[in-house]
């Protein structure tokens, strides 16, 4: 499999001080580096988002010059790979030859292309979505039960089967707009990189309706029974409640970013981290029964602060997104018996206590707009949000004290 990357050369600088950026081609472990023909000084390289920095004059010319060649690499490696013709020097001249290209249009696979795009995901760590696009990849050629399948063999009836097919088998329907988005998402990406025929687009008359999500919050008094209900330090019970109580306190904090949080996201009585679904950064008050949820885990011998993965492991890898989920599937394993153990007539896992603090805040008469935002969510519209002030701080740091006052 042939994977590549945008990055900096930062080897060999011009007399300037600038560096190329270049798009460094991996092939059974050997790698080869094409340049993009934009050289600029390091200052202004975004490494994490391998991109040009909008604080160069620039930025959107030179990253649109960088994305093009990407393209160019792209398509010319899955080229050679159809052709099974692939090494270093082919892919060379195919990039240096005036001569014509073959049209892929018709001849490449399907999955070969999906294929890919779930590698580049992989080859920077976006774990998330490289499993979403791969179940989907999955699922969708089974159905087809063409292994060759073309781009242009995909249309209304084709996808019409699949959705119907979907709904025979039990799958639920947001599983099913997930899979038909993500399908979309491919062909989409198959027409920039031109090896998908923009005229021949088969979602336009493919509805698939999402439904409401039911909430899943629980009212007051069963988070306080699940709160003071006592198990031994340690128990699995144990943990079980403490991460729950802590997502609840974190303002609804995803298990997958308390399972990140390292002791350095404190600092002067703060938690600082950002939302890996959103990348947003949020800043919370940790306020004394916080704290001394999170005393019990916190060891300066830790990578992170709770005890979900192991320190060797790389982060957001595929090891590590396994690690997690199984943890989410045991901790929502003893939270069941947690309620259990507290006679409740009530569901909890992981994400209730996301839809709890929300549901709370709520009740405790704070507007929509201070709950979303505390979360991490935009309000309003996205136009007007631009020109709608953010709420203080301080005013957020109330709305969480009043909260875990509930449960305290």
């Amino acid at each position: 499999m042939v994977t590549y990357k945008i990055q900096m050369d930062t080897r060999r600088p011009k007399s300037d001080g600038t560096y190329a950026v270049s798009i460094r081609i991996t092939y059974n472990r050997q790698s080869t580096t094409f340049n993009t023909g934009v050289f600029i000084n390091e200052e202004f390289w975004l490494a994490d988002k391998s991109q040009v920095g909008p604080s160069h004059q620039n930025s959107a010319l030179l990253n649109k010059t960088i994305t093009e060649t990407y393209l160019n690499v792209q398509k010319a490696v899955i080229e050679l790979e159809s052709e099974d013709d692939f090494s270093f020097e082919t892919l060379k001249e195919r990039l240096t030859s005036n001569k014509p290209k073959p049209s892929i249009t018709k001849s490449l696979p399907f999955k070969t292309f999906a294929e890919q795009l779930v590698e580049d995901m992989l080859s920077v760590n976006q774990t998330g979505n490289a499993i979403v696009y791969r179940t989907t990849i999955n699922r969708f050629t089974a159905f087809a039960t063409n292994p060759k399948l073309r781009f242009n063999d995909i249309d209304y009836t084709l996808l019409d089967g699949f959705k119907r097919h979907l709904l025979k088998d039990g799958v639920k329907q947001n599983t099913i707009s997930n899979y038909f988005r993500t399908l979309r998402a491919i062909y989409n990406k198959a027409i920039k990189a031109k090896v998908a025929d923009r005229t021949k687009y088969p979602f336009l008359d493919i509805t698939v309706k999402s439904e409401r999500t039911a909430k899943r919050a629980i009212i007051i008094d069963d988070l306080k029974a699940i709160a003071t209900i006592r198990f031994p330090p340690k128990s699995r019970k144990w943990h079980a409640q403490n991460y729950f109580l802590l997502s609840f306190c974190l303002i609804g904090a995803s298990f997958t970013d308390l399972a990140y949080l390292t002791p350095s996201n404190i600092r002067k009585g703060r938690l600082t981290y950002k939302r890996r679904k959103t990348g947003k950064e949020l800043s919370i008050k940790l306020q004394p029964y916080t704290e001394n949820l999170l005393k019990q885990y916190i060891n300066s011998n830790s990578k992170y602060l709770l005890p979900v993965v192991p320190a060797n492991v790389r982060e957001d890898g595929l090891q590590a997104k396994a690690i997690i989920a199984q943890w989410i599937k045991t901790t929502n394993k003893w939270l069941g018996n947690i309620v259990k153990d507290c006679k409740l007539d009530c569901e909890v896992t992981t994400y209730v206590a996301r839809h709890s603090w929300a549901t709370t805040a709520k009740r405790l008469e704070f507007s929509v707009e201070l709950i979303a935002e505390a979360m991490g969510h935009e309000h309003g519209n996205r136009i007007t949000n631009i020109y709608l002030d953010s709420f203080d701080q301080s005013v957020i740091d109330e709305a969480n004290a009043k909260v875990i006052s509930c449960i305290a």
